[in-house]
């Protein structure tokens, strides 16, 4: 049996990421503060694994535990591939530089940029079989944009963490894949939180409140589909940066 590690399964991207690899049979750990009923629900009516583990991811400790388990569970099952979706995400603080509150941003560098370094330090480590690691990148870590400094820094910086342990896996002659994938603009709880921000916090609301209004959202099932399709194929690039663009035509 294959499985698919996601975090974030809860609800948005992640919860459709998990929901495509049921219907895959692809058994399922779930890797969140909630759990997602739902999900839990479609696993049991398809017969496919699923288990979900409670987890917050700013807390390096509690990362530690959690995957400590994960790969005990791994551990009882002969995987050929195991699909491990870094998706939790935060876009808060919502401010510019000098007005940020230090609490918002100490956890959005823990849940963007630090939880995923250690999951996949942690089961690059230890995990047997292989592995094909996703980081769900964004835009923002290409593009500056005024009010996401937190935001822009972290997905920046999770791409540079991809490229770099790609490149490690390639010259030690491993068969482990680690890609970023950024799912472009999407009709997610995240872009409720950006559009209730302020035009004296986000200089770009307005444009932001128009994908809403003018139906340029994709929905997260969509997204899901086309990144599912992308880890399907024999050979992905190892460090690449996908774009949704690239495979939504």
């Amino acid at each position: 049996m294959n499985f698919a590690i996601i975090t974030g399964a809860s609800k948005g991207l992640g919860a459709s990421i998990a929901e495509r690899m049921v219907m895959k049979k692809i058994g399922i750990i779930s890797v969140s503060r909630t759990e997602n009923e739902g999900l839990k629900e479609l696993a049991a009516e398809n017969q496919v694994f699923y288990q979900h583990f409670s987890c917050n991811l700013t807390l390096p400790e509690e990362i530690e535990i959690t995957f400590k388990k994960v790969l005990t569970t791994l551990e009882s099952y002969d995987s050929k591939v195991v699909y491990v979706i870094n998706n939790a995400g935060v876009i808060d603080p919502i401010s510019t530089a000098g007005n940020l509150d230090h609490q918002a941003l100490i956890q959005n560098v823990h849940i963007n940029l630090i939880a995923p370094i250690m999951i996949s330090n942690i089961l690059l480590n230890t995990a047997k079989g292989k592995m094909k690691i996703v980081n769900v990148s964004s835009g923002a870590a290409e593009k500056p944009y005024q009010g996401w400094s937190a935001y822009c820094s972290t997905k920046a910086g999770l791409n540079m963490f991809t490229k770099t342990a790609a490149a490690e896996q390639e010259t030690i002659g491993s068969s482990h894949k680690i890609i970023a994938f950024s799912p472009g603009i999407m009709d997610t709880d995240m872009q409720g939180t950006i559009r209730s921000s302020s035009k004296e916090t986000f200089n770009d609301l307005e444009k932001f409140k128009e994908y809403k209004e003018k139906g340029l959202l994709r929905p997260a099932n969509i997204v899901a589909n086309a990144l599912v399709d992308l880890l399907m194929r024999e050979q992905i690039e190892n460090g690449k940066v996908y774009h949704v663009n690239e495979l939504i035509k």
